[in-house]
């Protein structure tokens, strides 16, 4: 589609508008009428007229909202979980910061209502949108990119689109009403062209007849606040456009980059150096080379006129002789552009077309301003649910509102009957009693009342009871409900749908799980386009410094900086540190990541897995509502260190007691050993005395024997009488 002038684009965007409501009318008053029954609108003027005649209350027993918040809740049970993976050269390191950077613009965008809300719209109209957009407003008018919820009657989509997101439709146009106030704050700029912009006053809203018994509002219901004047239409339109671009290798780098028009122009007007054929892209590196460079030419110079003279002093030549200059190239320094590169094919430069973006933003028929977008798919994101292919889909609570309208009238009899049981109803025979005594009377215990019995007395008519099949068809018709959308009992928390054992409920609640994981995959597909369509738009408007700061399941706070910019000391250039503006990315979500676990069961295994040391203490504490989990940690890493420092003291107790234990059996053995060399010292005393004693007697035994043989010898020679030998020898025993 080739650029419109202001006029033209203005006209041709009303036009299309208008083609395009007339398209959606139908789908748009099923939708209308669809939310209606969700919230409460779900009888007609003319059958509230009709039960009104009868006598009987248009009663509202919805059962179609409980059951969408149930599937609501349940497909919104956690946050999801996005996934950045590098293509191409792109980085690892990046790619996890491009992750983070998704759950950044989910916090900020309060991303929890706004996903809730589209699959609200997803249930209940058939399809939900999401729409991802730069403010640059917000960060102190740095700019965020943020996402939010669009109500979908306010989405016109291109008919003949068969895409399930569009991505073949002409144009789509978001339309609404703002007040002017409401304007000039959401584009502050263009505030005069605000104030001169055409007013006006249709919300064009479908009409689907609903009685508004329960007072539920709509946007055109709370409208109109104000005067005509003061009340503009606001028309987006996006369409898709070729924008041609450059695509860029450098041989002497490696690198590759696809570079607009405008952007292309500064790129061959940026310098270089050629010092000796090399390619240099740094002065400071240009620099650097070229002085090393001269002095290496200069060290070989002197070394070859060295080596010269030598010869020639070989060769007879006197000390004056002048040495030729070495025939030694002089260094080569070029200065040059890109351009010239391009030229001497050290740069290949390729002009490709790529599909982009065109917003268009108008007020009345005023137009604001129009940009091209760095995307390549629609920032606005549908979520499809029962899809016709056709941009007007199919809800769920298209399909149960019979059953929904079968439930109201069933409990409207229902009551009727009872109203009308407790006030019986009496056949009396004309003329026999006087009809306003009876009417008066009647009700009152023991009263009499007169009656003519010529004509018989009153007779009471007892209703006929309501067939049961007429309770259990009202069951039947909320149990379909759910079942329609996905939710069976034992989801929903029933008791009596629970098998005896707690395995089988697991596996019971697993498979029942399967239809919602149906609905499920088509939001994950539309939140993986919204982190497709939000990393081009961030890698646009994030290109400085910037502190992310993104809370983490357990409430955590973890702090990123993107586009950190670094001097090198050795080159002098500046270095990126986590540079978000280059590269491509694919983004995926974790699949079932927002769906409800049994948090017990999930704990369990994550015990188990914990004991048999597959796990560490963090990925056990993740799968618990531990709100400081780093306090957690931090706690059970002291506990654990002091727990290892006891261990170990009370090893050493242990030791210690071992070897007092030991020490005292050596201790008692020294003593036992003292005391044997005590007993042996004294047993050698002994065995000493004895020794001498027995030496002793042994000498006087000798001498004595001397004696006796003394006296034998005498006697024998006659030297004395035996008599006399014995007195001698009394004598002697006496001294003794």
């Amino acid at each position: 589609m080739e650029e419109k002038k202001t006029p033209e684009i203005v006209t041709e965007t009303i036009q299309l508008y208008k083609d395009y409501s007339k398209k959606r009318d139908a789908w748009a008053i099923q939708a209308k009428e669809d939310k209606e029954f969700r919230l409460g609108r779900q009888w007609t003027k003319e059958q509230a007229e009709v039960l009104e005649a009868r006598g009987q209350a248009p009663i509202v027993i919805n059962r179609i909202h409980p059951a969408v918040e149930s599937a609501k809740a349940m497909l919104t049970s956690k946050r999801p979980s996005f996934r950045c993976a590098p293509r191409e050269d792109s980085d690892n390191k990046v790619a996890q910061v491009m992750s983070n950077l998704l759950s950044y613009m989910y916090d900020i965008s309060e991303g929890e209502s706004v996903i809730k809300q589209a699959i609200d719209d997803y249930y209940v109209m058939g399809i939900g949108y999401i729409n991802v957009y730069q403010d640059p407003m917000m960060d102190m008018g740095k700019g965020e990119v943020c996402m939010h919820d669009i109500d979908p009657l306010d989405v016109y989509v291109d008919p003949n689109s068969r895409s399930k997101f569009f991505d073949d439709a002409e144009n789509i146009i978001v339309s609404r009403l703002f007040s002017r106030d409401q304007a000039k704050k959401l584009y502050p700029k263009y505030k005069k062209e605000i104030d001169d912009a055409s007013s006006e006053q249709d919300f064009n809203a479908p009409e689907t007849g609903r009685d508004n018994i329960g007072e539920v509002f709509f946007p055109e219901d709370v409208g109109l606040l104000h005067e005509q004047s003061e009340y503009v239409r606001g028309y987006e339109r996006y369409y898709k456009l070729e924008v041609p671009k450059m695509r860029v290798y450098e041989k002497f780098s490696g690198k590759e980059m696809l570079l607009e028009e405008e952007e292309f122009k500064q790129y061959m007007q940026r310098p270089a150096w050629i010092i000796n054929g090399k390619v240099i892209t740094s002065e400071k590196q240009a620099t650097e080379l070229t002085i090393q460079l001269q002095q290496k030419r200069e060290e070989q110079v002197y070394q070859a006129k060295a080596a010269i003279g030598q010869k020639m002093e070989q060769e007879g030549f006197g000390p004056d002789a002048e040495v030729p200059e070495p025939d030694i190239p002089e260094v080569r320094v070029e200065k040059v552009d890109f351009q010239y590169l391009i030229m001497k094919k050290q740069i290949d430069m390729v002009k490709i077309m790529i599909t982009r973006i065109k917003q268009c933003i108008i007020m009345g028929e005023t137009l604001l301003y129009s940009r091209i977008l760095p995307i390549e798919d629609y920032p606005i994101v549908p979520l499809c649910n029962l899809h016709t292919r056709t941009p007007y889909p199919t809800s769920d609570v298209r399909m149960v509102k019979g059953l929904q309208e079968y439930i109201n009238k069933t409990r409207s009899l229902i009551i009727a009957h009872a109203t009308t049981s407790t006030n019986t109803k009496i056949l009396v025979p004309e003329g026999s009693v006087d009809m306003k005594e009876f009417e008066e009377k009647w009700a009152q215990p023991g009263v009499a009342i007169p009656y003519d019995p010529t004509d018989g007395p009153p007779v009471a008519v007892q209703p006929s009871p309501l067939p049961n099949e007429l309770y259990s068809n009202e069951q039947s018709a909320k149990t379909d409900i759910d079942h329609q959308l996905g939710l069976y009992e034992l989801m929903q928390g029933s008791a009596g749908a629970a098998p005896e054992t707690y395995k089988a409920t697991i596996a019971l609640d697993e498979f029942g799980q399967r239809r919602i994981k149906s609905k499920l995959a088509d939001i994950e597909a539309a939140l993986c386009r919204v982190g497709e369509v939000a990393v081009p738009l961030m890698q646009q408007l994030y290109n400085s410094q910037k502190i992310i700061r993104i809370v983490q399941p357990n409430n955590s706070i973890n702090e990123y900086v993107i586009n950190q910019k670094l001097v090198d000391d050795k080159t002098g250039e500046i270095q990126v540190i986590n540079d978000i503006t280059v590269g491509k990315y694919d983004i995926s979500v974790v699949s079932g990541g927002t769906l409800p676990t049994n948090r017990y069961a999930e704990l369990e295994f994550y015990m188990d897995a914990y004991a048999k040391g597959l796990i560490d203490k963090q990925e056990v504490l993740k799968k618990t509502e531990v709100f400081d989990m780093e306090g957690v940690l931090k706690r059970t890493s002291t506990i654990g260190q002091l727990q290892s420092q006891l261990k170990s003291a009370q090893q050493q107790i242990k030791k210690l007691e071992g070897d007092l234990q030991t020490r005292d059996r050596e201790a008692v053995n020294l003593r036992k050993r003292v005391e044997v060399e005590k007993f042996k010292t004294e047993l050698d005393k002994i065995s000493n005395k004895s020794q001498s004693a027995g030496t002793l007697f042994e000498k006087r035994l000798d001498d004595n024997l001397a004696t006796v043989k003394r006296q034998i010898s005498d006697a024998a020679k006659g030297t004395g009488s035996p008599s006399s030998s014995k007195e001698a020898t009394k004598k002697k025993k006496g001294k003794k």
